[in-house]
């Protein structure tokens, strides 16, 4: 989970994650959506170097178990990406983890249900992006783009952890660095990436009245966007526990 950003742009000088939402840091939402789903068996939270404090106490006040490890990140999306995989590494390469979901921290609403189609698109085809219409959208010179050929693609993200990883050693080797991380598994992969609906309540937390929305849309839905997962079967349980292994996968 990424969240090495800062908040100049939501008018603050602090991480943007780290400001209150609804009686509990930005970050931790997502957090508590994502490991609701029984497969989620390990969490890696990228941040910056100044706030490792500050993130370490509220993980303990508003997460609790089990541990969540604490990466420093890099001056770029990309690079905190890269810090993410070189902590699951050893994981990876054990085959402990098949599936690896890339989110970024400042989206707070991505619902369990949307982590878990991403996850199972994912482990059955090799990668998966969230991803919704971009309508009514005027190209320059004032002529008319078709609706079905522009989406906005949001996260989580998940790929297959083996080609995922190989992906980025050859990126970091190349000096290549990615705007997400579908780029980098597009340009160093054969694997196919589906796109699965994406949620309008998953909004990201970029400017000052976005915490507002936030909390209205959190309200709206009671506060809840797990879809009762932890309350009833549900068929990514069985998915995640015994396959099928995604293509590539070490």
């Amino acid at each position: 989970m990424l969240a090495a950003g800062d908040g100049t742009r939501a008018g603050h000088h602090t991480n943007k994650v780290l400001l209150p939402l609804a009686g509990r840091q930005v970050f931790t939402w997502s957090i508590r959506w994502a490991r609701l789903l029984p497969g989620v068996a390990h969490t890696v939270l990228v941040v910056r170097d100044s706030d490792v404090e500050d993130v370490r106490v509220t993980l303990d006040r508003e997460v609790g178990p089990p541990a969540i490890d604490v990466v420093v990140g890099g001056d770029t999306r990309h690079a905190s990406e890269w810090a993410a995989l070189r902590a699951l590494e050893p994981l990876i390469s054990a085959g402990e983890v098949e599936v690896v979901v890339i989110h970024d921290a400042a989206r707070p609403l991505a619902s369990s249900e949307l982590f878990a189609q991403v996850i199972a698109a994912a482990a059955e085809h090799g990668g998966a992006i969230p991803v919704r219409e971009q309508r009514g959208l005027v190209g320059i010179g004032g002529t008319t783009v078709p609706d079905e050929s522009v989406v906005t693609v949001q996260t989580p993200q998940a790929f297959a952890a083996g080609p995922l990883l190989a992906a980025y050693r050859r990126a970091s080797d190349d000096g290549f660095v990615g705007t997400d991380t579908a780029s980098c598994m597009e340009r160093y992969t054969e694997v196919a990436v589906r796109c699965v609906p994406g949620d309008a309540r998953n909004i990201k937390i970029t400017f000052p009245d976005d915490l507002f929305l936030a909390e209205r849309l959190l309200a709206k839905a009671d506060y809840d966007l797990s879809g009762g997962l932890e309350h009833r079967p549900h068929p990514l349980r069985d998915l995640l526990r015994h396959g099928p292994r995604p293509r590539g996968a070490r």
